[in-house]
């Protein structure tokens, strides 16, 4: 009974894994790929996953002989008849009038070109790529500052603990699994940036899962708004993050739905002690040390986990955020500047938003994000020279140089942690300099 239950739900998984129903959802949407037909080469088979997996008359690894569900690994270049039919393909896609051909997009860290694509429904394309920027990090070092300087410093305290600690477990998972990304073709993939990590969860749906509703878990009772109004926000997003991955070809049906349900587990433990992290950080008298070394000491943990990769970046970027947001909050509470408000002030009343408000709260955005991608710049100039003349490694090239571990690392801590630092601590002194505290 328990083995036919196994073999049931390994079953589904391969289901759900499979590269086709991408390849489905993303033609229902309207995105049509470029991809020159060609019938199967002669020996090739298809695989669980629906794609074509060749045999080697030498009697090489088959699709049967890998171990367990690293069979995808297999099956990745290669395609199902079936599902390669994702719209037009060649020259016929150039001449399609109801889109258009996108042009190659290039990943910034590897060089990586994309594959040109036709786009038949614009809205669902902008609202999907809306949706896959919030989980980039171009959203975050808006976001959490927003959160920090106009709403509540506490909350986005710990949304950014929730946040480091969810991409840490989410990217090291990826490099323990180490399954790639779904099989291009059928699937079109209309992002190229993340396409060098592994793929197993998505880490856009688990941070795209855990923070609005840790948002949500830490607000309901703090501030005074509608229950269901929240609620809705948070799954609104939570969703929308992980449609658009699938619509971007990035994740399979599975990968989304373990990400989610990976997020929810997360956050069901971590939920509970983020008011005593907190209060650990703030007040303590080794919590500098502590943060330091846990942040540190995990972003080495992650980076010995495989070969070099986007996801080793991001994850060390992660957690430099954090430990510069937490080292810049300890000085603030030191200091007492942004004191939290006292217990008995809670539940907060949302303030009458007016023309005013409004105002100088987009004022402290836009200086703030200023100031914060100035400084993130100026690092980032600094850093890598820097961390190769520590490190004894050549800096002609940059992005070979950024491979190299420790480089790597040094420069991720140098420049994300200023910049987090800067946000806490330095960013709201300027507003009071220039009245806009």
């Amino acid at each position: 009974m328990a083995s036919d239950a196994l073999h049931r739900f390994v079953c589904l998984c391969r289901y759900l894994q499979d590269p086709c129903h991408v390849a489905r959802f993303q033609q229902l949407c309207g995105v049509r790929g470029t991809f020159p037909k060609k019938p199967a080469e002669a020996g090739e088979t298809l695989g669980v996953n629906g794609a074509c997996v060749g045999q080697s008359a030498a009697g090489g690894d088959s699709a049967h002989g890998l171990p367990g569900q690293r069979l995808r690994k297999s099956l990745n270049a290669v395609e199902q008849d079936e599902c390669s039919a994702n719209g037009p393909s060649g020259r016929d896609a150039e001449r399609d009038s109801k889109g258009t051909v996108k042009p190659l997009r290039r990943n910034s860290l590897t060089g990586d070109v994309g594959q040109e694509f036709i786009i038949e429904n614009r809205f669902l394309f902008y609202l999907f790529t809306v949706g896959t920027e919030l989980g980039n990090e171009m959203f975050f070092i808006v976001f959490f500052p927003f959160l920090m300087w106009n709403v509540d410093p506490y909350v986005s305290r710990q949304l950014i603990v929730v946040w480091a600690w969810v991409l840490f477990l989410g990217q090291s998972t990826k490099d323990v699994v180490r399954w790639t990304r779904p099989a291009s073709p059928p699937v079109v993939k209309v992002e190229v940036f993340y396409n060098t990590e592994y793929s197993m969860p998505s880490t856009h749906a688990m941070s795209g899962t855990a923070l609005p509703f840790c948002l949500f878990l830490l607000t309901c009772s703090r501030w005074q708004y509608p229950f269901m109004f929240g609620l809705s926000i948070a799954l609104f997003w939570s969703v929308l993050v992980c449609i658009s991955r699938i619509y971007m070809g990035m994740h399979s049906v599975l990968e989304v739905i373990t990400g989610f349900l990976y997020s929810v587990l997360i956050l069901a433990v971590l939920q509970p002690m983020l008011h005593d992290i907190d209060t650990f950080y703030l007040s303590h008298s080794y919590a500098p040390l502590v943060v330091l070394l846990v942040h540190v000491g995990f972003s080495l943990v992650a980076f010995s986990l495989d070969s070099w990769s986007t996801s080793r970046g991001d994850t060390a970027q992660a957690l430099a955020t954090a430990a510069g947001a937490a080292l810049a909050s300890r000085l603030n509470h030191q200091l007492g500047l942004q004191p939290d408000p006292p217990e008995e002030a809670l539940p907060l009343t949302l303030p009458l938003i007016d023309g005013a408000l409004l105002t100088r709260s987009i004022m402290r955005l836009l200086v703030g994000v200023a100031v914060l991608l100035a400084v993130r710049a100026a690092m980032k100039a600094v850093a890598i020279p820097l961390a190769c003349r520590i490190f004894g490694v050549p800096s002609d090239d940059v992005r070979k140089a950024r491979q190299h571990a420790h480089v790597e690392l040094a420069y991720r801590f140098m420049v994300y942690g200023t910049v987090a630092y800067c946000c806490v601590f330095l960013v709201p002194l300027l507003f009071g300099f220039l009245g806009l505290s």
